[in-house]
């Protein structure tokens, strides 16, 4: 078993009327399976309702499975007792890096949650240091959040995670809110936490650019795994992910074009590197 497996998970919303008699149910996540490894960069795409985000909130117990089951770290996320945890092994970062800044000073946020988990002081600020160096923060220490962008701001939330020593990170639209080069910001720490430090990175984005880094991709669409594959596969199926309602990367959708008036491509190029090379190819 992974870090974070699901079977068969459903999740329903139900609407009540004024009286709390039920008026209809919404299924948000159906019949959902997926094994994500220890050490892993997975990401989930999907347009606005597909079941996506409902999704990452189950991985973090703060929604548990109408049906189905969700281990983290060999733990049922539906267990009361081991919801605190679940939530340490697996934080949770959310779009809006302002409903989780809640320090006057950088520093002192980063150290909120390991002071929760009752971390000696000394090694709270060993923590704090070691988070805000990997999310490229350090300098920015002293700071109060309300003097920071966007992008620096949801990299002091990752460092506010990264501190309680999880080994898994759910990442929901980390980079919904922010402009291009804030979400290349974030991007880069997450890659980096994957990368160097060996967390387990589950990354929720409907952003095609984000995602070609990722070992691993699932596409979600309907409350259901529509596509799963490498970057690659997911990403040379353009007419399929048209059809959901999704994009893909702007060189990809390039390559593709020249593909379809007669240039010798293959499928799923992700970045301008790689078309470039592959026409430098066709001139030789």
């Amino acid at each position: 078993m992974g870090i974070v497996k699901a079977a068969d998970v459903v999740y329903e919303y139900i609407r009540r009327d004024e009286e709390g008699n039920v008026e209809g149910i919404t299924t948000a996540v159906d019949k959902v399976s997926l094994d994500i490894a220890q050490g892993e960069f997975v990401a989930i795409l999907g347009h606005n309702g597909s079941g996506k985000s409902t999704l990452a909130k189950q991985i973090n117990a703060i929604l548990n499975p109408t049906e189905g089951t969700i281990w983290v770290d060999g733990m049922d996320t539906s267990e009361e007792d081991k919801v605190w945890e679940i939530r340490q092994t697996a934080g949770m970062v959310f779009q809006n890096p302002d409903n989780q800044i809640i320090g006057q000073v950088v520093e002192e946020d980063v150290g909120f949650g390991p002071e929760n988990m009752g971390v000696p002081t000394k090694e709270i600020w060993e923590r704090v240091e070691e988070s805000l160096r990997a999310v490229g923060m350090y300098a920015f220490r002293k700071y109060s959040p309300n003097k920071l962008s966007g992008g620096q701001k949801q990299r002091v939330s990752i460092a506010g995670v990264l501190a309680m020593h999880p080994k898994c990170i759910v990442l929901d639209e980390p980079t919904a809110m922010l402009d291009p080069s804030g979400r290349k910001e974030v991007i880069r720490a997450v890659r980096g936490l994957n990368q160097v430090e060996g967390v387990t990175v589950i990354l929720i984005t409907h952003y095609m650019e984000e995602i070609i880094h990722a070992d691993r991709v699932y596409v979600m669409d309907q409350g259901k795994i529509a596509m799963q594959g490498t970057p690659k596969e997911i990403f040379s199926q353009v007419e399929k992910l048209k059809k959901l309602r999704l994009d893909v990367p702007q060189v990809t959708m390039l390559a593709y074009e020249l593909k379809r008036r007669g240039l010798a491509l293959p499928d799923g190029i992700l970045t301008a590197e790689e078309l470039a090379d592959e026409l430098q190819k066709l001139r030789a």
